[in-house]
């Protein structure tokens, strides 16, 4: 069995927990070590559990709040060379590096780490396996590549990129050269690109589909879940959006 909640999901902190065959990680913190707390003790999560914390890459709303908590709980951290050698604060109990190439273990979880392309050192992100289940966490990357599409390709939940819309980004208040960098090939995912995943994957075993880092200034819940539902062809109650203040409650891969 999987299991997994989010703490918060967008520009102003993201934050995900994953757990699996007795063991709990925390994906990424863009949080302060109180308000992580805060946001735990909401799901009902005793943060000293955590077994380690996995990160994406060095931007301040996926690594500011890591080190912190790292050290206030004892935690291991793992992530990439290229993450490491941008993090600013580097003091933590223990930094592992990892290949985004290569599977490795955590007691009974399999994590499975991929590149993505988004401007930032040597960024990843991760699929979970554990008991013939799978759970493909994505965020911030620019565009879909044919990698990232066979590790997503069997997933039974999945957390996706809905960032913008590209029409609210394109009409929004960004400067011109924030717009390009959010809508580049390095830069964060559309609706439109998301919902060209998901009709490109196999989806008879997708149970949970989650629309996550959603831009408060372009886009909204109802353009993200528009966007995917034309592509299911209906409204099922396992699709849904992420919150940044509120996160997501926990969701259980049956």
């Amino acid at each position: 069995m999987i299991r997994f909640a989010m703490l918060g999901s967008g520009s102003r902190g993201n934050a995900t927990l994953v757990e699996a065959g007795g063991v709990r990680v925390l994906v990424d913190c863009g949080f302060a070590v109180k308000e992580v707390e805060r946001r735990a003790a909401r799901l009902d999560f005793d943060l000293a559990s955590l077994d380690a914390i996995l990160v994406t890459h060095e931007h301040s709303d996926h690594l500011g709040g890591v080190a912190r908590l790292a050290r206030a709980y004892q935690l291991p951290v793992y992530l990439t060379r290229g993450s490491y050698a941008a993090w600013a604060d580097k003091e933590v109990p223990e930094a592992s590096y990892i290949n985004p190439h290569e599977a490795f273990h955590l007691g009974a979880l399999t994590i499975r780490p991929f590149p993505v392309p988004h401007d930032a050192r040597e960024p990843c992100h991760f699929a979970f396996e554990h008991g013939g289940r799978k759970l493909g966490v994505v965020s911030d990357l620019g565009e879909i590549t044919p990698h990232v599409r066979w590790v997503l390709r069997d997933c039974d939940a999945l957390l996706l990129e809905t960032n913008h819309d590209v029409r609210m980004l394109a009409d929004g208040p960004y400067p011109p050269r924030l717009k390009q960098r959010v809508g580049g090939s390095l830069g964060h995912l559309s609706n439109a690109q998301a919902a060209g995943l998901v009709a490109g994957i196999e989806r008879q075993r997708l149970q949970h589909l989650v629309l996550t880092h959603l831009s408060e200034k372009n886009n909204t819940p109802e353009l993200a879940l528009g966007a995917i539902r034309e592509v299911l062809e209906s409204a099922p109650a396992w699709c849904l959006c992420a919150d940044q203040e509120l996160g997501l409650g926990w969701r259980e891969i049956a």
